[in-house]
């Protein structure tokens, strides 16, 4: 993390390095807000802002995900290996979907997808793929 970070000329922190420990050891997909209330457990003096920045910065250097939804509130994930997500459209509840993630899902969808953007100016650098629906209790 600290090489990651300073890398990108991103500064190596005690509050970054909590953050990132907590991303890593959950298996959620928690709002910033969440993420101040555990890592507040063990920094009692970090404030919520401090969290949104590092956040930002793990998520700058490539080691989180920011996932976002509209007006929902941003959600944030250790960013292991691609994959997708299901996400309840009730209550906002997101999930990884057990299925391997195929890099190739873009070429099938439509074999000249990516060269017709690129014809337009826009380089394609990746994908995300979440199914949409309701947990039923």
């Amino acid at each position: 993390m600290r090489a990651a970070l300073e890398s990108a000329g991103c500064r190596y922190t005690q509050q970054r390095a909590a953050v990132f420990e907590h991303l890593s050891q959950v298996h959620t997909h928690p709002s910033a807000e969440e993420v101040y209330l555990a890592v507040r457990q063990s920094l009692d003096r970090i404030s919520l802002a401090t969290v949104y920045k590092a956040l930002e910065a793990l998520v700058e250097v490539g080691l989180a995900n920011k996932l976002t939804y509209g007006d929902d509130a941003a959600r944030y994930e250790y960013r292991e290996s691609e994959h997708y997500h299901l996400r309840d459209v009730a209550t906002g509840e997101v999930h990884d979907l057990a299925t391997p993630f195929d890099p190739d899902l873009l070429k099938k969808l439509d074999p000249r997808l990516a060269e017709r953007l690129a014809a337009a100016g826009f380089q394609v650098t990746g994908y995300r793929l979440e199914v949409l629906g309701r947990f039923q209790s």
